[in-house]
Parts: structure tokens; sequence; C-alpha cells
């Protein structure tokens, strides 16, 4: 067996030939592997200029607004009555009898007055201004490497 190592390699493993007991030899053969190794880099290939601006609008609206205004009137009546009436609605008026008593031969209840109290819904329109807010926002892609801006693309 010849045991010389071509030109140009270098031998992994020379081990010399064994021998049992059978006087028989033994070669040994080294075995090769490759492995296979695989790494990720992070590269900038663009960044992004987001710019937001808020506008304030006004706004014109219409406001229903609604007030109440009271009418008191009075109504003398100079009745002579047995018991105390008691308050009563009429529609959107509130009456509140006002009594006295008076002394007389005998005495006895006089309704001297009614006061009337109505009331009464009234609806205006107001105008007001109210500023309303609004957002626009711009998106601008930036090359890294040259620092311009990069040419229109798909948008982001």
């Amino acid at each position: 067996m010849n045991n010389s190592v071509p030109p140009n390699t270098t031998p992994l493993l020379h081990v010399p030939p064994a021998t049992d007991s059978a006087n028989e030899e033994t070669l040994l053969i080294p075995r090769l592997e490759e492995q296979l190794h695989i790494d990720k880099q992070l590269v900038e290939t663009s960044r992004v200029l987001i710019t937001k601006t808020v506008r304030e609008e006004p706004q014109t609206v219409q406001i229903p607004l609604i007030s109440e205004t009271i009418e008191i009137e009075r109504v003398e009546l100079n009745q002579y009555v047995e018991e105390p009436p008691l308050t009563r609605q009429e529609g959107d008026t509130t009456i509140y009898p006002v009594m006295k008593e008076v002394l007389v031969i005998q005495k006895r209840l006089m309704l001297v007055e009614e006061i009337r109290v109505t009331r009464r819904q009234i609806q205006t329109q107001q105008t007001q201004s109210v500023p309303l807010r609004r957002e626009d926002v711009h998106i601008e892609r930036i090359d890294a490497s040259s620092g311009r801006p990069a040419p229109h693309g798909p948008s982001l």
C-alpha cells in the first residue's frame, strides 16, 4: 500500500497500518463534514419623514335655545267662600288662591284674589362660531444613502 500524500494537499490524519492476530492490515480513513452558518445583517434602505399639522377652521352652527318667562296676573274676586279653595291648574296656568279672614257678625272666608302664574316657552335661534380642528399628515420617504427624497414609488 502507498502511504504517500499527493502534492498541494495536507494529510488530515496519517495512521500506520495496524495488524491484528490474523496478520490483516486495518486502515483508518478520516471523515469530513461541512457545516453551514447563516447570519442576517440589518441594512437601512430608506427613511420616512412624517409631518403632521393641525388646522382650526371656524364652523357656524345654529343652536336652539329655550328661555322661559312667567306672567303674573292678579284677579280680584272678593267673594265669600265656605272652604278654602285648593291650588289648581288650568292649562299652562297655575292658580293660587289668596284668602283673608274678615270680621263680621260671623267669621267667614272671603276669597280676595287669585294669583295666576302662566309659563311660556320661547325658542330662539342663536348663531355660534365654534373652532373645529383638522389634522393633515404628509409622508416623505428619504433615501438612506443620499439623504435626498426618494423617487415616488408605492405609497406607504
